[in-house]
């Protein structure tokens, strides 16, 4: 079996990147982190990167911090806000604000952190065997990695508090039904349709996408004049690019476009 913590593979403008630690559930530990860190480092400094796909080796995605790092004695105390400030938290900021759509194709279970992670991406796509389950509360925890900010938003306020305080599980169904996920898929064809996805978004104008991400980031927070001054002023950015003169010619001409997914100058 491979031991390196985190797999690349590299397609036409994307990549593939698998949570290689099956024997654990994926589950995070030092070495993961910095693993992941440096693939998503590079794959955000290389302009031929459009997108990316996570999922998980074996039967999980993830199920969030590796607990064999964090077995205490009674009476023994653990500061577990370094860890959150010096590896979750980054990667949760990483992976919100990469230049390219980020897919989660999310093969088995999503525990924890690994459930935070996945709803840090853009779209997430889940095989119907899978499930996700914010296990904080289960040792005495709080949801982290973002889990107490996603929750509400994607679910609303009493499923996102019912789910952080009883640590129950959903499944994938339940999960695309709440509007938790995108997308609910046969085991069987979850990579397929994911990396269908992926290939289509690195065609598509990559900085278009970006842009978009911005957009909706914001409107969390901003009230309605703030996002409409925000739109304008990104879709004065968006016309600048090749690809916006690029999408309008084809659509006139009737053919597909060739977006390059380059910033206009």
């Amino acid at each position: 079996m491979d031991e390196t913590p985190v797999l690349v593979d590299k397609r036409a403008h994307y990549r593939v990147v698998t949570f290689n630690r099956p024997q654990r559930l994926n589950a995070f530990n030092e070495d993961m982190h910095r693993a992941l860190k440096a693939v998503l480092d590079e794959a955000e400094g290389d302009p031929d990167c459009r997108a990316l796909l996570l999922t998980g080796a074996g039967r999980a995605f993830s199920a969030g911090q590796d607990l064999n790092d964090r077995v205490t004695k009674p009476g023994e105390r653990i500061v577990l806000g370094g860890t959150l400030d010096q590896y979750y938290n980054p990667l949760i900021r990483k992976l919100r604000s990469l230049p390219f759509p980020v897919i989660a194709a999310v093969n088995g279970v999503a525990a924890g952190a690994g459930a935070s992670i996945a709803f840090a991406c853009d779209i997430v796509l889940a095989a119907k065997s899978a499930t996700f389950v914010q296990a904080f509360a289960r040792i005495g925890l709080v949801p982290d990695s973002g889990g107490t900010w996603f929750l509400p938003r994607l679910v609303g306020t009493a499923r996102a508090r019912a789910l952080a305080l009883l640590g129950e599980s959903v499944n994938a169904e339940k999960a695309e039904n709440w509007g938790l996920i995108w997308k609910c898929i046969a085991d069987t064809d979850l990579m397929a349709e994911a990396e269908t996805l992926c290939a289509r978004f690195a065609t598509g104008p990559t900085f278009g996408y970006s842009l978009i991400k911005r957009a909706l980031d914001a409107s969390e927070t901003n009230d309605l004049p703030t996002q409409l001054d925000l739109e304008r002023d990104l879709q004065r950015e968006a016309g600048f690019s090749p690809d916006y003169g690029e999408g309008v010619r084809a659509f006139m001409e009737k053919r597909a476009p060739n977006f390059t997914g380059k910033k206009g100058q």
